[in-house]
């Protein structure tokens, strides 16, 4: 990144579901629901098949998973010690587990929202783009500079003000991380400075991202979290970056995987509703932001975006030509995470749900998954699309996903940690790098 500025994000107001107009609202904002070298003996960073599976064995207590769920994964024996729930049956909560259509868009209307305040951090990319990283209030002073730090990816058109993203963030803060939620372009109302937004193909703000919050905290392992877009974006990132890639683990949460194939299903039956407001919440990014986009030529086909009804018409007059492709087949089909898996070298959880109306099941990469040494894979029976109305904080509060999540990332940096000298000393905070520009509003 070439440039930063920061600023306050106020705390939010729980969601409160009314009216039927509510209920279309929340419809629509499915589309946020689907939507530096590491200094020697400091951090360490598990970027092989050996290095994953040898630290995180070391247990005798091996879970033995409920037969009500599905999991496996070159990584399987080496990682589920880590989980203390996975012996008891996935239990979807009674009103729900009928009905994936019921369960996802429940989640997406009366998740409980919980209050964060926010400094937001606006990065200008190489290209001259912005993207905004919301960190915590008060975290930069409280917590220690080897404190692990974690990137959250919001699906499609989301950010920080999800519910399911909060959710998270809390119960990692709970744990002494640092979190951080990167919006996207256009995303959580981050600003957009170029006629480009962004894609399941494009990979550059992931990369800067990555190596901005490395060099800014050198001293902490980090680790990142994605849902929906967000892990197709997240896995084709560690795919790309493989043996070099600079994380210490990874979670994987309703990943699409093959967009072809995700595409195909949006445009079927009762699935097309998500498809429709999905395509909304693109048109009101866009529209937000149509002035930037008044003299541009080439094949963008500007009023079919204003007006699209799909998110493949909004990809086909976009996005394909924004990231150079020839039809929006090409892009789908060369923007898959998949064919990402069999890359991957450092440990990586993914959970999906048999049920999942918008990533299908027959997308999941299970053979790619078994044959990695660094994976696991975990299918619940139900959950629908970011939904896992199960467990304790059903109905209203956080999914199933969450603690399963922390058991698997607090395994791998309690491995990590102990690699670590105990005789380097702490220091302070370097949050404030040379060049930072820092403004509070």
């Amino acid at each position: 990144m070439t440039g930063a500025y920061f600023y306050n994000v106020g705390s939010a107001t729980p969601i409160s579901p009314s009216s039927s107009s509510s209920y279309l609202r929340h419809l629509n904002r499915l589309s946020s629901s689907f939507s530096s070298p590491i200094p020697p003996n400091v951090r360490t960073t598990t970027t092989t098949a050996a290095a994953a599976a040898t630290p995180l064995a070391m247990s005798n207590n091996t879970t033995i998973p409920h037969k009500s769920l599905e999991v496996i994964g070159g990584a399987k024996d080496s990682f589920l010690p880590a989980f203390k729930s996975l012996h008891r049956p996935y239990s979807a909560y009674p009103v729900f587990a009928w009905n994936t259509h019921v369960e996802t868009i429940f989640a997406a209307f009366f998740r409980s929202l919980p209050d964060v305040r926010f400094r937001r951090e606006c990065l200008r990319a190489k290209d001259d783009g912005c993207v905004a990283l919301d960190w915590v209030v008060g975290d930069q002073r409280s917590l220690p500079s080897n404190s692990p730090v974690l990137i959250l990816l919001p699906g499609l058109t989301g950010g920080s003000e999800d519910s399911y993203v909060r959710h998270m963030l809390i119960r990692a803060r709970s744990k002494g991380w640092r979190v951080v939620v990167f919006n996207s372009r256009g995303c959580g109302d981050s600003p957009v400075t170029t006629p480009q937004f962004y894609s399941a193909s494009f990979l550059g703000d992931m990369s800067e991202v990555v190596s901005h919050v490395s060099a800014r905290y050198p001293k902490a392992n980090i680790y990142a979290v994605g849902w929906s877009l967000g892990a197709n974006i997240l896995v084709r990132y560690l795919g790309q970056e493989s043996d070099s890639c600079v994380l210490s683990g990874a979670v994987s949460l309703c990943n699409p995987f093959n967009l072809v194939i995700a595409d195909e299903d949006l445009r079927k039956g009762f699935k097309i509703v998500y498809n429709k407001a999905l395509a909304n919440g693109l048109r009101k990014i866009f529209k937000k932001h149509a002035p930037l986009f008044e003299e541009i030529g080439g094949e963008y086909d500007i009023p079919l975006a204003t007006n699209a009804k799909t998110i493949r018409e909004f990809d086909e007059a976009l996005t394909r030509v924004s990231f150079g492709f020839k039809s929006v087949d090409d892009y789908y089909a060369n923007s898959c995470s998949s064919d990402s898996i069999r890359n991957v070298r450092i440990p990586l959880l993914c959970i999906q749900a048999e049920n999942d109306p918008i990533a299908p099941s027959r997308a999941i990469p299970r053979e790619n998954i078994k044959e990695n040494p660094n994976c696991l894979l975990i299918v619940t029976p139900q959950g629908g699309h970011l939904g896992w109305i199960a467990g304790d904080g059903a109905p209203t509060g956080y999914p199933w996903t969450d603690p399963a999540v922390m058991d698997f990332l607090e395994h791998l940096e309690n491995a990590n940690s102990a690699a670590v000298s105990p005789n380097i000393q702490q220091v302070g905070d370097t949050s404030r790098n040379e060049g930072l520009q820092h403004v509070e509003v």
